[in-house]
């Protein structure tokens, strides 16, 4: 029985006049996802999206998995096309394709889509033939329209018509590389990876800056922000990390900065360098993982203190989270394994005892220019290490 996949689109059936270009990137990114599963036909028709196998040998559960990670999708199902688009095929076609499930349920419904309106029976009649099908098929069922075990759909679209089973929930979103180019700064905790993801969520294409402080971070510290970064691509897609030696920089603030601004004046160095990186790469954002009030850097005025380093836009998505709401997303892009593990990133080498929840700006400046450290920055721009973040093991 031949099976494809069929894409139901959420928000993207509101952009108007931008709606193609919108669906022409989805479907871009869907066959870029999963182009190395086989070959496949996408093609897009009635606010659906179908992935067709052009080989009987393909794993539907794989491409399944594949297609759940990409943003743009609500739903997407897998499903038996019909041999003919007929109503005698459709009734052959149902209580063979779900038997499995419906052999294990005790009651189930049809529900029927007429997309194409020349198709001689109506939806209702569809639905009552289809029933009646299946109760022939499975005479222990009964029909429950409220509350069913098992939802048949049969589908009647230009092309062909289909059964299958309840949709599954899909990532959401709008596709990636819709929403411009950003970056992310990227640690090994909890937050920045799930910042990362909320961005992509909105279509945006990262790129990803993380600072490096050897011999106080060690390399497998940043093999652990590699394995994270292959786990938000899997939603984002491919990017690239930009490894900032900031070894240097630190060691200065700790020399020749007061204690209680270390943290801060190490952030807007981030900040600044950060931004350096990204307009090589045409982001015209940076991205942080904090969260109003988590920790001393993080309060209002430390945040505006630490804004006032840069000219682009600084997105922080997870500004108004918890710290559960942080870690249920976690495990949802299954990164808080990997975050949790002991390495250590620069964030945490030379944390004073007492921050300064209150930074004032005018001092913070004064410091950094007393400590020289704007001199510093190109060097370490100019010294970024990258490296290419995929899905797949290399």
């Amino acid at each position: 029985m031949k099976e494809i996949i069929l894409i139901k689109l959420g928000e993207i059936v509101l952009k108007g006049l931008n709606r193609r270009q919108f669906e022409d990137r989805l479907i871009k990114n869907i066959k870029k996802t999963i182009k190395h599963l086989g070959d496949f036909e996408v093609k897009s028709a009635q606010s659906t999206i179908s992935v067709i196998p052009q080989d009987e040998f393909i794993d539907l559960d794989d491409v399944c998995e594949r297609v759940s990670k990409v943003f743009g999708i609500v739903t997407y199902s897998r499903a038996a096309v019909c041999p003919e688009k007929t109503l005698e095929s459709v009734l052959e076609t149902a209580p063979e394709y779900l038997s499995e499930e419906l052999e294990c349920a005790k009651t189930f419904k049809v529900e029927a889509k007429r997309s194409d309106k020349k198709f001689p029976y109506k939806s209702p009649e569809i639905c009552r033939e289809a029933g009646a099908a299946i109760l022939r098929a499975h005479p222990h069922l009964t029909v429950d329209v409220h509350n069913p075990d098992v939802t048949v759909h049969v589908e009647i679209r230009d092309f062909a018509a289909y059964i299958h089973g309840q949709p599954l929930k899909g990532a959401g979103g709008i596709p990636v590389g819709t929403g411009g180019d950003a970056a992310i700064l990227i640690s090994g905790g909890i937050d920045s990876p799930v910042a990362a993801y909320m961005m992509a969520k909105r279509g945006v294409h990262l790129t990803a800056i993380h600072f490096a402080s050897p011999p106080y971070t060690s390399e497998r510290a940043e093999q652990k922000v590699v394995k994270l970064l292959k786990k938000v691509a899997q939603y984002s897609g491919d990017m690239n990390m930009y490894t900032v030696p900031f070894t240097e920089i630190q060691e200065a603030i700790r020399k020749k900065c007061p204690e209680e601004l270390f943290t801060i004046i190490m952030r807007r160095m981030m900040m600044k360098i950060a931004e350096r990186v990204a307009a090589t790469r045409r982001c015209a954002a940076l991205i942080t993982g904090e969260s109003l009030g988590q920790v001393a850097s993080q309060t209002i005025h430390a945040i505006a203190c630490t804004d006032a380093a840069a000219t682009m836009p600084v997105f922080r998505p997870l500004i108004g989270m918890d710290k559960q709401e942080i870690i249920d997303i976690s495990y949802k892009i299954d990164t808080f394994e990997t975050s949790i593990e002991p390495y250590e990133d620069c964030c945490t080498v030379f944390t004073p005892k007492h921050p300064r929840t209150r930074p004032v700006l005018e001092y913070v400046e004064r410091a950094e220019r007393e400590a020289e450290l704007d001199s510093m920055v190109d060097d370490a721009v100019n010294n970024v290490k990258v490296t290419y973040i995929n899905t797949r093991e290399d």
